[in-house]
């Protein structure tokens, strides 16, 4: 569940749709390859794609489902040379990464030890998203994909709440709350619920985030230095890398400080807030 560029064909640079925005510098419709994508597959600015205005690729995650479509789903057939199956990834892709979404939840929420019989009926479920992506194109078009996360949502909820528990008392309930710019700095976010929050530009410095729960919270731009990330829960490197913090921000084990932390804060030149709203569907939100 980790994108492995080297055996998938640009298929992010292709498949989504870009809108002129903070986080990307041009419109690009759904299936036509980004200007900047070389023959190779490829990014021609990779390394400077923040300078040049594509944030918004910086922070997409794909979590594997784009080697998973080229190498699995299509064995290897590439959309350049083999126009044939063009159509058919640019409908597949977005199945795929949800499937693969689902199944990065699932697998946190099982290395989080919750207790029987939840245990086992995530590791069922995930089975079956297991067997779901490793579908034909054809089965995959039709799946019904929000039923299934709703089946996926109802147990991960279960599980962030046994674990959230953990805390020894119940963390205050923000899921989907508007807190854009908000400073938090003095909040007691402990074992908060946080699912789908708007957290864009927010002051979290030094705030403790153990056992919140951060799935598909919206962080871009939202201030992370001396933050406590290492024990929240369902926090994934997009988000952590869609945020500005420091080598002080604690983070779990899997995830990295992004490089782009360490280097000199740039002059901000975001809009106003009510125009931070996500260029493309953030899939997390639920």
């Amino acid at each position: 569940m980790r994108a492995d560029c080297d055996r998938c064909f640009g298929l992010c640079c292709v498949v989504p749709a870009f809108a002129a925005s903070s986080d990307f510098a041009i419109d690009k419709p759904a299936g036509r390859p980004c200007p900047n994508l070389r023959s190779d597959h490829r990014c021609g600015i990779h390394r400077d794609l923040r300078e040049r205005g594509f944030v918004g690729c910086t922070v997409f995650d794909c979590f594997g489902a784009g080697q998973q479509v080229a190498q699995v789903t299509y064995q290897g057939r590439d959309w350049r040379t083999d126009p044939e199956v063009a159509a058919g990834m640019v409908e597949v892709f977005p199945v795929v990464r949800q499937l693969h979404e689902l199944l990065w939840y699932l697998t946190e929420a099982l290395a989080l030890r919750p207790t029987e019989p939840l245990h086992t009926e995530l590791a069922t479920v995930r089975a079956a998203t297991e067997r779901l992506a490793d579908g034909d194109p054809s089965s995959l078009v039709a799946l019904d994909v929000p039923a299934h996360r709703r089946t996926v949502n109802e147990l991960l909820l279960r599980a962030s709440e046994q674990i959230r528990s953990r805390a020894g008392r119940s963390g205050p309930d923000r899921r989907g709350a508007e807190l854009i710019g908000a400073d938090l700095r003095r909040a007691d976010l402990v074992g908060a619920n946080l699912r789908g929050a708007y957290l864009i530009g927010a002051d979290l410095r030094g705030v403790d985030l153990t056992l919140a729960d951060l799935t598909g919270a919206d962080l871009r731009g939202a201030d992370l230095r001396g933050a406590e990330l290492t024990g929240s829960i369902f926090l994934t490197q997009a988000q952590v890398d869609a945020a500005a913090g420091d080598l002080r921000t604690g983070l779990p084990p899997a995830l990295r400080h992004p490089t782009h932390w360490r280097r000199p804060a740039a002059r901000s030149r975001r809009p106003a807030a009510r125009n931070r709203r996500p260029a493309v569907r953030n899939p997390r939100r639920s």
